[in-house]
């Protein structure tokens, strides 16, 4: 759902917005290292979700496993996010539609027998890699047993 561009108040906010990388973020990227070092191997922004064009930070094929890698202000974090001073109707929008949307790809992959985990840009990457190893190391063997 596209919704208008705001005229940002703040030429500085508004270059800091724009440089904000969409994938490859630098948690992404330490994570999957993490991960490639603990000999998990997977695949990067798959589009995997039934019935869209929406594409999974990190997916496990084998184990269906699949993992997004959020930002606290951009999926709405209910610990960390705070809505901004400057175009708050724009944000709340952006950010709500960010989050149905978050809410319907679980959905549809639980749906199709997949195991979705969400990492928070505010969580530790270390327990994070450690979780998500289990679970696909649990899942593989047991979907190999079938």
């Amino acid at each position: 759902m596209a919704h208008a561009q705001p005229v940002p108040r703040d030429e500085g906010v508004s270059r800091r917005m724009r440089s904000q990388r969409e994938f490859d973020t630098g948690i992404e990227v330490e994570l999957r290292k993490m991960l490639w070092r603990r000999g998990l191997r997977y695949r990067v922004h798959a589009q995997i979700i039934p019935g869209t064009r929406r594409k999974v930070d990190l997916v496990f094929p084998g184990a269906k496993v699949a993992v997004f890698i959020d930002g606290c202000f951009w999926h709405g974090c209910p610990r960390h996010y705070t809505a901004p001073a400057n175009n708050n109707d724009f944000w709340l929008k952006k950010v709500r539609a960010n989050r149905t949307r978050d809410i319907d790809s679980f959905r549809r992959l639980r749906a199709a027998e997949w195991r979705v985990i969400r990492v928070w840009g505010h969580q530790d990457l270390a327990n994070a890699a450690e979780k998500i190893e289990a679970i696909v190391r649990t899942r593989r063997s047991s979907r190999s047993g079938q």
